[in-house]
């Protein structure tokens, strides 16, 4: 099967309010899909229209194969789904946990105990078998909750926000497992705030006020979003200069990151002029997500 996922016009509205507004996209089996976008934007409402929780209120999408209004008993007993506040048993160990999820995902009986030493080792959490899943710590908690999750072997695993409130190095193996995963033909499709696990996805749908502004892989879209030079430049204050370089002829963008601007230069020979202008030696920059984020978003100013 070319595409896990195949939406049309996937639209869900509450009220007043159009929380997805004609998602069409197409997501290829085994591949690693993040949902990008503020809060707000309607990443976990869409996660939760392609995995049966909530009901279109217009369009429809096929889903490994199946029509999602037709067929949705049979999508979801192929589906794996962990959210941020994915319920484990605080009482029960790690390897209780796992028994339990698999009676729940109607794992045989007689592969459970593969199936549970498999998920131990997916997710690398064997040597913590035996321990109360209260005293864990939150980025082993999450290890567990996939371990949990895909214990069915589904062949779409939705994750929404699964590493917030995590360590770095927490959400690096996160994304390792994920990886891991996908390599061995499962599609994933995971929602993120985090630019450094959205560079390791395959593809990465920008979502904003519900539309979808742009989806490719993450070179693609610094190459056909971004159109100039991408400088960063260091300032005593950066904030009480920001706008006003962004009223400069000569500049397209500039934003906050962290302690440096990143000015997106409308030409490269602009750099002596922007140097002329702050006194500071500006340094040339491949750009990142975060750019592409705040040029998407400057698009949809210019839109509204």
């Amino acid at each position: 099967m070319e595409f896990a996922v195949i939406s049309r016009d996937l639209t869900r509205v509450f009220g007043n309010f159009t929380a997805v507004d004609g998602l069409t996209m197409s997501i290829r089996t085994g591949e690693v899909c993040g949902f990008l976008g503020p809060n707000g934007a309607g990443k976990s409402t869409a996660i939760r229209m392609l995995c049966g929780i909530l009901a279109p209120s217009s369009g429809n999408a096929t889903i490994l194969g199946y029509d999602l209004l037709r067929d949705s008993d049979t999508i979801k007993k192929n589906l794996g789904y962990m959210s941020q506040k994915f319920s484990l048993y605080e009482d029960l160990s790690v390897i209780e946990n796992l028994n339990f999820y698999a009676g729940i995902y109607s794992v045989p009986r007689r592969q459970r105990s593969a199936r549970i030493a498999e998920m131990l080792n997916l997710a690398d959490i064997a040597e913590r078998k035996d321990s109360v899943a209260a005293t864990l710590s939150v980025g082993w908690k999450q290890r567990l909750a996939l371990g949990c999750a895909v214990i069915s072997r589904p062949s779409l695993l939705f994750l929404d926000e699964p590493t917030s409130g995590v360590s770095p190095t927490s959400r690096r193996q996160f994304f390792n497992i994920i990886q891991n995963l996908s390599n061995l033909g499962t599609t994933v499709i995971v929602t993120t705030h985090f630019m450094d696990e959205a560079e390791r996805c395959d593809r990465i749908a920008f979502l904003s006020n519900g539309k979808l502004m742009a989806f490719d892989s993450p070179d693609n879209l610094k190459k056909d979003i971004i159109h100039g030079q991408m400088v960063e430049l260091e300032l005593l204050s950066p904030m009480d200069q920001l706008e006003h370089l962004k009223t400069q002829p000569f500049v397209q963008e500039c934003s906050m990151h962290g302690s440096f601007l990143h000015i997106l230069l409308k030409e490269p020979g602009d750099i002596s002029a922007l140097q002329d202008l702050t006194g500071v030696q500006p340094r040339p920059i491949k750009p990142t997500l975060e750019d592409v984020f705040v040029a998407l978003a400057r698009k949809e100013d210019e839109v509204i």
